[in-house]
């Protein structure tokens, strides 16, 4: 069986948000799959999607330190500046962390580590609401 949607993750400001409920939230069929796969692909060219720790709060605001040094605003050697400072810096580092994931699901769950989650990486300061494609494949219970 097959079944996409596209999911609408609401607007958040530039950081590391986990957002594993709120993909569940919006595939309850998930829970009628035994065996499968959940591929998430963001449509946006400024923000990216990764598993990562989900307990710990400060590993969230690490990451985004850790990335605002390794990519920097206002770096002298870039050329698209016109959509301001944050927006070169945040191509970049969608290139690094990638806009798609694949899960696997298991007996109706997403089959996560147990400090795994899902996160939204926004790399805006002052971005939208992200849109998602979420593509479930597998064979029901």
């Amino acid at each position: 069986m097959w079944l996409q949607r596209i999911l609408t993750l609401a607007p958040r400001g530039r950081g590391f948000h986990l957002v594993s409920g709120e993909v569940r939230d919006a595939l309850p069929e998930l829970a009628e799959y035994r065996v499968g796969l959940l591929h998430l692909f963001l449509q946006h060219t400024s923000a990216s999607l990764a598993i990562h720790e989900n307990a710990d709060p400060d590993v969230r605001g690490d990451l985004e330190r850790h990335f605002n040094v390794m990519v920097p605003e206002n770096a002298p050697h870039y050329a698209h500046t016109l959509e301001g400072p944050d927006d070169m810096p945040a191509h970049i580092k969608t290139v690094l962390i990638g806009e798609s994931l694949t899960v696997p699901v298991r007996d109706g769950a997403l089959a996560l580590g147990t400090w795994q989650g899902l996160y939204l990486c926004e790399h805006r300061d002052h971005a939208g609401s992200r849109r998602m494609v979420a593509t479930l494949q597998g064979e029901k219970r």
